[in-house]
Order: structure tokens, then sequence, then C-alpha cells
């Protein structure tokens, strides 16, 4: 059977991309799936947190399987590991218009993770328009949402005018997050019983659902 596809987007910087593929794979692999990671961020975070995973837990124990690839070759890789993985996740460039086409193109869903601020929400526009081209569907995330945020609702009103499904889960501004990161893991792992852990277990399984 062949993978699902789940690209995570976002073309402009800074909005927790990286972060959330990560976090999403782990919980993937938690739900008793086999999954595969692409990464073709020039920066290649994803790939700093896998070798670091891969140097704690061993080859076996890290779980995953990490390809860093350029734009050009993705989709070959994607076609490769589609065959031997339950799931394929990619890590897809900001500002990078053919790499992040490539991506999207590959994806049965894109994942677009959004700050609760105007200015993220009006830069998320175009990483929408790119999606709605390839003809592919897009899940929006809340992410980095601040506790008792009025704007949170605000910019949900705002984003929902772009015609984009959100999603029902958010995700919150959390130094769990990068600690974890910088430990090679997931908030699953060293905070399993946190509210970080449980927002993106809740995701995932809203992922998966879709995904079906």
């Amino acid at each position: 059977m062949s993978a699902k596809i789940l690209t995570v987007a976002q073309q402009k910087g800074g909005a927790g991309k990286t972060t959330l593929a990560a976090h999403l794979a782990v919980a993937f692999t938690e739900a008793k799936h086999t999954v595969a990671l692409i990464d073709i961020d020039p920066q290649q975070s994803l790939t700093a947190w896998y070798r670091q995973r891969e140097d704690i837990f061993g080859d076996a124990g890290a779980g995953l399987l990490l390809n860093a690839v350029s734009g050009w070759r993705a989709r070959s890789q994607v076609t490769s590991l589609a065959k031997g993985f339950d799931m394929v996740v990619i890590d897809s460039p900001p500002h990078a218009e053919t790499e992040a086409r490539i991506a999207v193109r590959s994806a049965d869903l894109v994942v677009v993770p959004v700050q609760p601020s105007p200015m993220d929400v009006w830069a998320t526009r175009p990483t929408l328009e790119l999606a709605a081209r390839e003809v592919v569907p897009t899940l929006l995330v809340l992410n980095r949402v601040l506790a008792r945020a009025n704007l949170t609702d605000e910019m949900l009103a705002e984003i929902r005018r772009f015609g984009a499904k959100v999603a029902r889960s958010r995700v919150g501004n959390r130094v769990a997050f990068a600690a974890a990161l910088a430990d090679g893991c997931a908030v699953s792992e060293t905070h399993p019983r946190s509210r970080a852990a449980q927002e993106i277990k809740r995701l995932s399984r809203e992922i998966l659902r879709l995904l079906k």
C-alpha cells in the first residue's frame, strides 16, 4: 500500500514548520505507523534534529528514516519511500517557489502552520494559493498560540475568509517544544503528560482522520 504524504509548508519563515514536522512524525510512529521524513529546507534544521536523535537512540531507536535532498529530487524520493512506509512527512523550504511547489504537489495533505498575528495570517495566502493551484487539500494549524490571546479569535475569523480548513487542534507557544528538539526528542518523549504532548497528539489524530 502506498504511503500517505504529508507536507508541512509555510512560505513565511519562523512559523514553527520544522518543529511541527518533527513532532508530528514522532506522534505518527507512536500511533504504530512507519514514518519517513524528507528534509528539503536548505537550513536542514530537521536533519540536525534527526542526527541528534540518532546519537541518543541509535539507528534503530530513532524510529524514523530521514532523507535530506534538494528540491528537484524530492518527487523521486517520495515515490521510493512511499513503497515501504505508511507515511512520508516532508519539511518544505520557505521562500523557494520551485522546491515548495514540488513538495506540495507530492502531498495528499498540506499542513500550514500559522501564528495568530496579522502579519503571519496575511503571509499565509501564497502558500494556500500554491496548494490550490496544485489541487492539494490544506489544513491550517494555529501554532505558537499564546495563552489568553484575544487576537487568536480575531485571526481565526480572518483565516476563515481564505476558505481554508482550520484544524480544531491548536498548538501553544511552549518552551517544551524547543527543549525537546534540542535533545533529539519530541515532547511526548520528554514530557509525555504535558499539555504540549496532548496538543500534538490531538493534532496528529485529527490529521490521520483527514488522511483516511
